[in-house]
């Protein structure tokens, strides 16, 4: 049994992640792992994340890959494993160990997709599999003078057959091999097949699984969110990148740039990444989107709710002074809130006294997962240049806790007595609120 600490930790983390449940349910995902992840024996984890994902409604395309598994049948057979400008060469025969060794690994996927022990988390699992010549393909042909044979690229993906299988309720799994209508087999790529079949299928979420945890900076940290043009920074720059990042990053940017509402590049290495990088709000890889996340837009009547979640926990702390429901309803077009993937992270107010040319801001408050990103700053800025446009001359701000933050932003503290008359008659003298006073210019 749970203690009361651990339950009320589970009871948060559950209602947490509500928000994503009903997002993401009715929504296509195509998840993208090489063959590492089954010859290191990690797809029996990532099997039960998957299994998760399908029972809470995501349609979901899977693309694996088979390299170690190729390499290992070459071997095996004594066949030379080449590569012209990074493309592997797939001659008659090393198409046939290419043909066997997708084969294995594609049926060991079934099968553990298939699996349903008791006391174990696929226990009732009911995933099946579907397949099928999903993939038309063509040759590359001929580059910088050297035959490739029978490596191929995508040419087509039959997305309407694939949406009749996910609409059944199947699980979608793609090789990485391609037909062409004169019966011939290519050796593709997954990064190929999973961008091109997101793309076709307009999905809505891109995952591949690599090595590393995602894209880092300079200094090495961890950059959860790209925009298309900061993942272009990074492909253009001159710091030599890790291998799968250079060869993922430029696919998260091409599917993207065709419609795909999000990629991630998250490692395979990480138990349970899949989960912690989809239904957490900051992730542990990279998530690659076409523009910032982040709205700051005028409140509506239909805000009051996140506005309030967000109020509540300052105002038990008595940080906040309480408003009702009722209150903020009245006074909702006072406010602005800042979100962050349709979810509201912060949110501000604004109550001007034109007598006195003086504005306050009231408020101010952000969702504790998202701060020290600057938001505050963002939401201090559009109050002050909102109050400008109206005409007003001076911002003040009373506060109990904050006022080094003020402080630190061109505010100084001030009297009670320079309150604008209908503010001052409001003061409580109980809380003693500090008064806080910044010219605007």
């Amino acid at each position: 049994m749970l203690s009361s600490f651990a339950s009320a930790e589970f009871v948060t983390w559950f209602r947490s992640v509500a928000p994503y449940i009903n997002a993401f349910r009715g929504k296509t995902f195509v998840v993208a792992f090489g063959g590492e992840v089954v010859a290191d024996g990690k797809f029996v984890e990532l099997t039960h994340d998957l299994n998760l994902l399908a029972s809470l409604g995501v349609r979901l395309v899977l693309v694996h890959g088979a390299r170690p598994q190729i390499e290992q049948h070459l071997s095996h057979s004594q066949i030379d494993d080449r590569y012209h400008h990074g493309i592997r060469l797939t001659d008659a025969a090393t198409m046939l160990c290419v043909k066997e060794a997708v084969g294995r690994v594609r049926f060991e996927i079934e099968a553990l997709l298939s699996m349903g022990l008791a006391n174990s988390p696929m226990a009732n699992a009911d995933i099946r599999v579907a397949g099928g010549n999903f993939i038309t393909a063509q040759p590359i042909g001929v580059i910088h003078g050297v035959d490739l044979l029978h490596t191929g690229c995508v040419r087509k993906v039959d997305a309407a057959a694939i949406r009749d299988r996910l609409a059944f309720n199947e699980v979608v799994l793609l090789s990485p091999l391609g037909y062409s209508p004169t019966g011939e087999v290519f050796n593709l790529t997954l990064e190929d097949v999973a961008t091109a079949t997101a793309i076709a299928l307009d999905a809505d979420k891109l995952v591949f699984l690599m090595d590393t945890d995602g894209v880092t900076d300079k200094k090495g940290e961890l950059l959860h969110e790209l925009t298309i043009a900061n993942a272009n920074t990074v492909l253009n720059g001159k710091r030599k990148l890790p291998d799968d990042v250079a060869l993922f990053l430029p696919c998260a940017v091409r599917a993207c740039e065709a419609g795909v509402a999000r990629t991630h590049l998250i490692s395979r290495h990480l138990d349970g990444a899949v989960l912690q990088e989809l239904f957490s709000d900051s992730g542990v890889g990279s998530m690659v989107v076409e523009s910032s996340l982040n709205t700051l837009r005028d409140a509506t009547i239909d805000d009051v709710g996140g506005i309030l979640q967000l109020l509540q926990p300052l105002e038990a702390e008595g940080i906040l002074v309480r408003r009702s429901r009722e209150l903020l309803e009245r006074e909702i077009e006072r406010f602005v809130v800042l979100e962050h993937d349709h979810r509201i992270i912060g949110c501000a107010a604004l109550y001007p006294f034109p007598d006195e040319k003086t504005a306050e801001l009231a408020c101010l408050a952000i969702q504790p997962a998202y701060r020290r990103h600057g938001y505050g700053d963002a939401l201090l800025q559009h109050i002050s240049a909102e109050a400008r446009v109206q005409g007003l001359r001076k911002l003040i701000v009373l506060t109990t806790r904050t006022a080094h933050w003020f402080v630190e932003r061109g505010f100084t503290e001030t009297d009670v007595s320079e309150l604008p008359a209908q503010k001052k008659v409001l003061y409580n003298f109980q809380r003693r609120s500090k008064v806080f006073v910044k010219s605007l210019k």
